[in-house]
């Protein structure tokens, strides 16, 4: 079995394939606070609990975006399971051409989500990662990455109006029942959620404006299926694409 670490500024998410077949998937908590023995005790405990017994793992491959973590994680793998683990980064095949400026500096996530885009999908396509930040990244016709958007996330910028507010109060993330609100709550829920969907798709339409339409437009992330479904513009929704895009370039790399 293969498994793969996509290590978020707020979410770890483990997954674990046999050949291209995700059987389990699960999150921790990303906390650059807490030791390597209780990532193990977390991550050993949650594998013990989704797997047969007498499980066994041949590789790992690992994506991430909080780098004081990565090497405790890389090494409590490979000392644990007595596998080599691979890690996203230069010197990485990933299959996918990078057309900006400086492609070092272009988020891993983001080029395997890209990747799972174009190979799952087809290309053009945009795929859109509602995380912590939400990101618009653009796959051309010719299946290159050309680059992007990143905006405050849904939950950072409800958070910071709560925080920078006195009389806010912390909210449920529902639909509103109508746009205009009939009280505080339902009030922030349309800015929070109408407010939010009218911005990706604003951009969206901007986008297309200047590069031309898609074949697909993909959301993934935590917060997607709560946008997806009233977005106008997002046609598809995989909470799963950028595990699935670690699998990809583990194969690559093999």
């Amino acid at each position: 079995m293969l498994l793969v670490i996509d290590i978020g500024n707020t979410n770890i998410v483990v997954g674990c394939f046999e050949g291209s077949q995700l059987l389990h998937q699960f999150r921790l908590k990303t906390d650059t606070g807490r030791t390597v023995d209780e990532y193990e005790a977390s991550l050993f405990t949650l594998l013990d609990r989704h797997l047969p017994p007498g499980w066994k793992f041949s590789k790992c491959i690992i994506s991430s975006v909080v780098p004081p973590l990565t090497p405790d994680i890389e090494r409590l793998v490979e000392e644990r399971l007595k596998i080599k683990t691979l890690v996203v980064g230069p010197g990485i095949k990933t299959g996918i051409s990078i057309r900006t400026a400086d492609p070092t500096q272009v988020g891993s996530d983001r080029v395997i989500n890209s990747l799972a885009a174009r190979e799952l999908f087809g290309a053009p396509s945009l795929v859109v990662d509602f995380g912590t930040a939400t990101s618009f990244d653009y796959v051309n016709k010719a299946g290159e990455y050309e680059g992007g958007i990143i905006a405050p996330g849904l939950m950072i910028a409800l958070d910071s109006l709560v925080k920078n507010t006195a009389k806010l109060p912390r909210i449920e993330l529902a639909w509103p029942k109508t746009i205009v609100g009939k009280s505080t709550v339902a009030a922030m829920q349309s800015g929070a959620l109408v407010g939010y969907v009218c911005m990706v798709d604003g951009l969206i339409d901007r986008i297309i404006a200047e590069v031309g339409k898609f074949e697909n437009i993909i959301a993934t992330g935590g917060l997607g299926a709560v946008v997806t479904s009233h977005s106008a513009r997002i046609s598809k929704y995989d909470p799963h694409l950028t595990l699935k895009g670690l699998q990809l370039v583990a194969a690559l790399n093999e």
